[in-house]
C-alpha cells in the first residue's frame, strides 16, 4: 500500500519525522518486494500508543500479520534501539534532555527500616494487617504535592489451620 495519496491518519509520522528515521531502517535487498516501510512504522506506532491487539489493527496500515512480523523483525535486529539511539543524541544535543531528572518506582525499592530513622531492631514482631503509609514530595514541587500511598500487609500465602482442609474439591474425597 503505497503511501502516496493516502491521507495521514492522526498520530502518524510527519514528513520532517519520517524524513529523521528513514535512513535508519533496513534497506531493501534480494527478494520480493516489502511494505512500504513508513505504513508499517505507523502501524507499529499505532498498536504501541493506542494498546490494542494487532488484530485490531486499522486496515489503511496493512495487513496486521505484516506489521506484527515487522515488528518483530526490527525488535530482535535492532533497528528499534539504533532509531532510539539517533533520537536520543540528536534531542541530546538540542538540549532536550535532563539528565539529572529520574524517576524510581518506589515499588521495587525496598529500604530498611534504620532507612527511615527508626531503630535498627525491631522492638515488637510485626502484627498481620499493620498499616505503613508512605508519603513522598513531588520533585520540585511545592509543599502541597505530596503522594501518599497507604498500604496494608497481608499474610501470603494464607494460613490456614493445620490438618485442616480448605477447599471443598478437598474436602469431598
Amino acid at each position: 500500500m503505497p503511501t502516496a495519496g493516502r491521507k495521514q491518519g492522526r498520530g502518524d509520522l510527519s514528513d520532517a519525522q519520517w524524513r529523521l528515521i528513514e535512513p535508519l531502517l533496513p534497506k531493501q535487498r534480494r527478494g520480493g518486494k516489502w511494505n512500504d516501510h513508513r505504513l508499517m512504522f505507523n502501524g507499529i506506532l499505532w498498536v504501541l500508543r493506542t494498546g490494542a491487539p494487532w488484530r485490531d489493527l486499522p486496515e489503511r496500515y496493512g495487513k496486521w500479520g505484516s506489521v506484527y512480523h515487522r515488528f518483530g523483525r526490527w525488535r530482535k535486529d535492532g533497528t528499534f534501539d539504533k532509531v532510539l539511539k539517533a533520537l536520543r543524541i540528536r534531542l541530546d544535543k538540542e538540549g532536550h534532555i535532563d539528565w539529572d531528572l529520574w524517576c524510581v518506582d518506589g515499588s521495587s525499592v525496598r529500604a530498611s527500616r534504620s532507612a527511615a530513622g527508626a531503630s535498627k531492631k525491631a522492638k515488637r514482631p510485626r502484627e498481620a494487617g499493620e498499616i505503613t503509609r508512605w508519603v513522598a514530595r513531588e520533585a520540585g514541587g511545592d509543599q502541597s504535592s505530596t503522594w501518599s500511598l497507604t498500604v496494608r500487609e497481608f499474610p501470603w500465602p494464607p494460613s490456614s489451620a493445620p490438618g485442616r482442609r480448605t477447599s471443598r474439591r478437598a474436602s469431598s474425597k
